[in-house]
């Protein structure tokens, strides 16, 4: 198994990057990577239960997630299980990613930790994913 770790500071108050990380409305201002559509989804984070969502690459691909939230402590922390689902529709590895949000003296600062992924490789393709796409998307919708 591994684990990643990715920090972002934001000059937004924690409560309003909590939000932005936990809401539906919010989150599809930044999930996924630039130019995709997002058709099918439930991600409410606000609550614990069921969460999933399915995207549409540029070039038609799709792609789709899947899991449980695991715990809500608003303003500092949510958790959810995450799983792809394969072209049949089966869900594959589950890991599990937690956003930590913490108070800066700019703002706040938002911590995801990646965990259980099923190897260095897939940590790394995850890793690349979190910085190449949803966390840049973030960063350019909280700053308006």
């Amino acid at each position: 198994m591994a684990d990643i770790q990715i920090t972002r500071e934001f000059q937004v108050s924690p409560e309003r990057l909590f939000r932005a990380v936990t809401e539906q409305a919010e989150i599809l201002n930044w999930w996924g990577h630039d130019g995709m559509t997002i058709p099918a989804r439930t991600l409410d984070f606000t609550r614990l239960g069921p969460w999933f969502s399915e995207m549409i690459g540029k070039d038609g691909t799709r792609y789709k997630l899947s899991g449980q939230v695991t715990h809500v402590t608003p303003p500092s922390s949510v958790g959810f299980t995450w799983g792809w689902h394969d072209a049949e529709d089966q869900r594959g590895a589950e890991s599990h990613v937690t956003f930590t949000v913490e108070a800066t003296e700019q703002g706040a600062r938002l911590i995801v930790d990646h965990r259980e992924l099923p190897g260095d490789d897939v940590a790394g393709r995850h890793e690349t994913g979190w910085t190449s796409g949803p966390l840049p998307r973030l960063e350019r919708y909280l700053a308006g």
